[in-house]
């Protein structure tokens, strides 16, 4: 009769998780596998929906420290509809590296999974954007909302290479750690609290997660490019305010050269490298040599 158990696992049984887990994504069927990706996207660029409503409006009301606070804890709703609703991420499948180093998934079949998860994670997030741009729920709050979008983008956009990769390095080392622990869970409850506060203080701190910015850029881009008459709006408002706002880096170049690649590049070293062949190494890699 096997031990019933209720307790969480423990970080041993959690890397044998992982690497289960591992290998039955990477032998998804590729259909399977797209479709989850572009519900992922979705997802995450609705917590990211989530986290622009709530920081906009909050200048002179909040401190910065407590406005990043609070968009972070309200972000975690993207990870947690990926983790518990079911679907692929590439950032968080970063992991599978712990079953490729193990032999248990081959380099092809990783590579296969992560492009095909990434490219789908691109159509659901900008997919979302353009539903919300079509649905002008931006104007909402008096503007509020698309001015927060527009400003986040434009940030993104300005980041130079090598802070926007290690801001992703950073970035995708807490999302894989929240992702991790979740596998020590018993119940829902438990995988929402792991996720909460790994992915609220990424997002408070200021890091980049390159799927959340499949959202935050285009969707500033669309409102720049598509809704000039409320882009200049906004411009003249913040003039008025004395807290100028220049869009100039906001281009579909910079959200490429500037933040998309840069970003990627080091969350696949901060959740491969510094997450998953981490745990490998500690809990794996003598397993296989015994």
């Amino acid at each position: 009769m096997s031990e019933i158990r209720i307790d969480a696992l423990l970080p041993a049984e959690m890397a044998t998780r992982a690497e289960y887990i591992g290998v039955r994504k990477a032998e998804a069927p590729k259909l399977q596998m797209f479709i989850l990706s572009v519900l992922a996207g979705a997802f995450i660029a609705l917590g990211a929906i989530f986290a622009t409503t709530v920081s906009a409006g909050s200048a002179g009301i909040l401190s910065y420290g407590l406005t990043r606070l609070l968009s972070g804890v309200v972000f975690c709703l993207g990870l947690i509809l990926v983790v518990i609703g079911g679907a692929e991420l590439f950032t968080g499948n970063n992991l599978i590296v712990m079953a490729w180093a193990n032999k248990k998934v081959t380099t092809y079949q990783l590579l296969r999974n992560w492009g095909i998860v990434y490219v789908g994670n691109f159509i659901g997030s900008i997919g979302t954007a353009v539903l919300v741009f079509f649905s002008k729920q931006y104007v909402f709050g008096g503007g509020a909302v698309g001015q927060t979008a527009l400003t986040i983008a434009n940030s993104k956009a300005g980041l130079e290479f090598i802070p926007a990769l290690f801001l992703g390095i950073l970035c995708n080392a807490m999302v894989c750690m929240a992702v991790w622990m979740t596998f020590s869970a018993r119940s829902v409850l438990d995988k929402v609290v792991a996720i909460l506060f790994p992915i609220a203080g990424f997002v408070a701190a200021g890091f980049e997660h390159s799927i959340a910015n499949m959202y935050f850029i285009p969707m500033g881009l669309f409102i720049k490019d598509f809704d000039p008459v409320f882009t200049q709006g906004v411009l003249e408002s913040a003039q008025a305010a004395g807290t100028a706002l220049s869009l100039e880096q906001l281009t579909w170049a910079n959200f490429l050269f500037n933040n998309l690649i840069p970003v990627t590049i080091g969350n696949v070293i901060g959740g491969a490298v510094l997450v998953a062949a981490v745990y490998w190494a500690v809990f794996l890699r003598e397993n296989k040599q015994s």
